[in-house]
């Protein structure tokens, strides 16, 4: 019999929550008044604004109504997961919306709209960010593992991974090429599956010592990253140089925001990997 359970809504977390639910709601329908959300870009922010207004509801309405236990999943690290998908998803439709459809020339009602739409969206990323920086884990409690920094890492490089498979848009044929496709996707897949099966409580079930064998994965997977660092900008820009004009989806952009997004994923592996390593060998005595 469900019960309400009032501090889902009065906590930290829960006012963080409810600040994202009215600023998501908000931004969405300022930019669905203007119509200003045609073409990949603005279905991209528009679903994002959509997504976390839907998804931060349902999980205040089964915190206030105490139904999650219910759900075959690990609840902790759902909503930690979440928050951090939630934070980067806005992000970057608060940086993306404005760079595409608010003209400095523009003025009136039309982009006042805009201007608010865009203000609501960074203050709702803050409101995620914050949420995120209250769920997580303090040092030395690993009992629910994507609220942990190795946890939420493995959802930002989750994420910047998805990021890359939107700007891979031309046939790469050279061999060089071919193996930085390989190790976006082979690291997307693997670490996507760690997120589910820690979500789904499954990771109890390998027989082997999880902790050790992802410190692994993580040296493997900074390897790896470290060599289409090297590769992808050697094979996409040497003897080339930036066509005039260049606009917004030229593919010599498209290759340089691959480019520092293969950079940031490369650190965020490298953090993870310290992280781990410190979280497995180097643990504080009880």
């Amino acid at each position: 019999m469900a019960t309400v359970n009032l501090r889902a809504l009065t906590s930290w977390v829960g006012i963080a929550r409810l600040l994202a639910l009215v600023l998501s709601c908000l931004t969405f329908s300022l930019v669905a008044s203007t119509g200003d959300f045609a073409g990949p870009y603005g279905t991209w922010c528009m679903f994002t604004w959509c997504f976390c207004f839907a998804v931060t509801l349902l999980v205040l309405l089964l915190e206030l109504l105490e139904l999650y236990p219910l759900l075959p999943l690990s609840w902790d690290d759902f909503t930690s997961a979440f928050s951090m998908l939630a934070a980067l998803m806005v992000f970057t439709s608060s940086v993306v919306f404005p760079a595409i459809f608010i003209d400095s020339s523009c003025s009136g009602s039309h982009c006042a709209r805009q201007a608010v739409a865009t203000a609501a969206s960074c203050l709702c990323f803050l409101a995620y960010a914050t949420e995120v920086s209250l769920t997580r884990a303090k040092p030395g409690d690993i009992s629910s593992f994507l609220s942990t920094v190795p946890g939420l890492l493995k959802v930002f490089e989750t994420y910047v991974a998805c990021l890359i498979f939107s700007l891979l848009q031309d046939n790469y044929k050279e061999s060089g090429l071919m193996w930085c496709l390989a190790v976006y996707s082979i690291c997307f897949i693997f670490t996507l599956l760690i997120i589910i099966f820690t979500i789904g409580r499954c990771l109890t079930y390998i027989p082997c010592s999880l902790e050790k064998v992802l410190v692994g994965y993580n040296f493997l997977a900074l390897l790896m990253y470290l060599t289409a660092t090297i590769m992808w900008p050697l094979y996409n820009f040497r003897g080339k140089s930036r066509p005039d004009p260049c606009g917004t989806d030229c593919p010599w952009n498209r290759h340089l925001g691959v480019t520092f997004l293969t950079i940031f994923n490369l650190i965020a592996y490298l953090v993870d990997l310290v992280y781990s390593t410190r979280m497995v060998f180097f643990r504080a005595p009880p």
